[in-house]
C-alpha cells in the first residue's frame, strides 16, 4: 500500500502538516509507504485551458505537476491538506490539482481520497467540500472518520490544541487504511467495476 500525502499550506511546518502528521503515523504503523509533497510553496500556474494534455499524456508546463504525475498513478490512495482561505482551499493547492486531475489520463477509479481543512474558526467544511470533488469527479471513494476532516489552529502549533480534530485524523487514517486494504482485495476477486463509455453532453446544443 501506498499514499500520497499533498501539503498545500504555503508554511511547511503549520497546522497543515501538524494535522497531515497525526495521519502519517498510523499509516507508518501499519507499513503504508508514505509520499509527502509540499506543494503550497511552490509557484504554480493555473490550467490555461489549451487542451495539449490530451495529445501530450501530460500538462505543456514542465513543473512539479508533472512530476507528481506518476506519484499519482502508483498509489493506493491520496490525502490532500490545505489551509481555508476566504472558505476555500489555499489556490496554489487548487491550480495545483486542476492541472493534476485534468492532465493525467490514467485510470484514477478506486484510489482512496481523503481532504483535510485546517482553520483558524470558519470554512472548513465548504473547503472539505471542495477537495472532496476531484475525487468523486475521477470515481474514487472517499474515506470518512468521526467527524468532517477538520482540524482548528491559527498560529503554527496551534492545532496540537485540538484534541478532537487530531483524533479525527487519526480515525481518517485508520479508517482509510481499512478502506485500501479492503478495495485491494476486492480487486482481486471481482476486478474493477464495469465502465460504460463516456457519454459527453453540452448544454448547448
Amino acid at each position: 500500500m501506498k499514499v500520497l500525502m499533498i501539503n498545500g499550506s504555503p508554511k511547511a511546518n503549520g497546522n497543515t502538516a501538524h494535522a497531515l502528521a497525526q495521519m502519517r503515523q498510523i499509516f507508518e504503523e501499519y507499513g503504508v509507504e508514505v509520499e509527502y509533497l509540499h506543494v503550497g510553496n511552490k509557484e504554480i500556474r493555473g490550467c490555461v485551458g489549451c487542451g495539449t494534455c490530451y495529445k501530450a499524456g501530460k500538462c505543456f508546463m514542465d513543473d512539479i505537476v508533472n512530476e507528481t504525475a506518476q506519484k499519482f498513478e502508483e498509489c493506493d490512495g491520496m490525502v490532500i491538506g490545505s489551509p481555508v482561505y476566504y472558505a476555500a482551499a489555499n489556490g496554489t493547492l487548487v491550480s495545483f490539482l486542476n492541472r493534476l486531475f485534468y492532465s493525467t489520463r490514467f485510470d484514477k477509479r478506486m484510489k482512496v481520497g481523503a481532504s483535510v481543512a485546517v482553520a483558524r474558526r470558519g470554512g472548513c467544511s465548504a473547503t472539505f467540500d471542495q477537495l472532496n470533488k476531484y475525487f468523486t469527479i475521477a470515481g474514487m471513494p472517499v474515506a470518512s472518520s468521526q467527524y468532517w476532516n477538520s482540524v482548528h489552529g491559527a498560529k503554527p502549533g496551534e492545532a496540537e490544541g485540538d484534541e478532537e480534530g487530531l483524533q479525527t485524523m487519526r480515525t481518517l487514517a485508520h479508517n482509510m487504511v481499512f478502506l485500501m486494504r479492503s478495495i485491494e482485495l476486492g480487486k482481486e476477486k471481482y476486478g474493477l467495476p464495469e465502465r460504460e463509455k463516456p457519454a459527453r453532453t453540452n448544454f448547448i446544443r
